[in-house]
């Protein structure tokens, strides 16, 4: 009974019970506190797809895409897999929070702390991101990553989130540029969501149940090849097509976007080993949603 809940899967450290972050680092947590997130994406995937933003914007996260597809591979209608997407995340958390065996009781109270965190856990990552991508001298060109164009002038964040078919020109219009800018903000907020469930959830979990019960390695050492291997495989996802091998046409492959992409993968990785899924996907999307802002009223003339 002393070790029954010494560790999660993918859990680096256990807080006292019941305290801030013991409540929040639970999966029923993740559920209430997401919840808002996904009905916001997928309101901003249904209200906001105009024909003009269609031009811009021609898809989902992909992250999304794929749960759509393993969705429809195992029997669901095209149709119904796509409904059944955002419920396959609140499914998982609901399993994730039996099998923890913990209270499912949920204080509305730390929402807003909840809030406060993940945005301050985001702010790291914009330093970073404003350092790594800042040249000595301006480029010429953008960069599309995840709906948002990222020009390279004197600064720019780079995005972590990635749209599905996305080919989008930079918009020719203050009005195009509105709907381009709402575009990129529900995109950034559904890759916090679905990025982190299959590069966090899933597969960190998956690589511990390899490591740590089929391989035998010790705890930590698990946790580090997972963080790892994780976070180098979702810096490739921005830029490589998995399926195909081949990079995204639309996307010019950069070195440095691509380092930051790595640390931020690892930054996530360990902050999902630490606060666990909510906190992780919170502060994802709030990067996303704060670079998206910095890099439109101040890198590409958004304003």
């Amino acid at each position: 009974m002393k070790d029954k809940y010494k560790y999660n899967t993918s859990q680096l450290f256990n807080f006292a019970q019941n305290s801030y972050l013991e409540r929040t680092s639970r999966p029923v947590y993740a559920m209430a506190f997401l919840l808002p997130f996904i009905v916001f994406y997928e309101l901003g995937t249904i209200f906001i797809n105009t024909n003009v933003l269609r031009q811009y914007w021609q898809g989902r996260v992909v992250a999304f895409s794929w749960l759509q597809k393993f969705l429809e591979y195992v029997g669901f209608s095209s149709k119904f897999a796509w409904v059944a997407t955002p419920f396959a995340v609140i499914v998982i958390l609901a399993a994730l929070q039996l099998a923890s065996r913990k209270r499912w009781r949920f204080w509305f109270g730390d929402i807003w702390p909840m809030v406060v965190e993940c945005v301050l856990l985001a702010v790291p990552l914009i330093v970073l991101g404003l350092f790594l991508n800042s040249p000595a001298a301006p480029e010429v060109g953008a960069d599309q990553i995840g709906g948002s164009a990222i020009r390279i002038q004197t600064g720019t964040v780079a995005i972590c989130s990635s749209a599905a078919n996305d080919a989008s020109p930079p918009a020719p219009n203050p009005g195009a540029q509105t709907i381009r800018l709402l575009a990129d903000i529900v995109t950034g907020i559904g890759a916090g969501i679905y990025e982190e469930l299959v590069f966090r959830l899933v597969l960190i979990c998956l690589l511990m149940l390899l490591f740590q019960d089929a391989l035998r390695l010790s705890h930590s050492n698990s946790i580090i090849l997972s963080v790892l291997i994780s976070a180098a495989l979702f810096s490739a996802y921005h830029h490589v097509d998995f399926f195909s091998g081949q990079l995204y046409q639309t996307t010019r492959f950069d070195w440095t976007q691509f380092g930051f992409r790595t640390i931020a993968g690892v930054y996530f990785a360990v902050l999902f080993a630490i606060r666990g899924f909510g906190i992780t996907a919170g502060t994802h999307a709030f990067y996303d949603v704060i670079a998206t802002l910095i890099n439109a009223f101040f890198f590409t003339g958004g304003n």
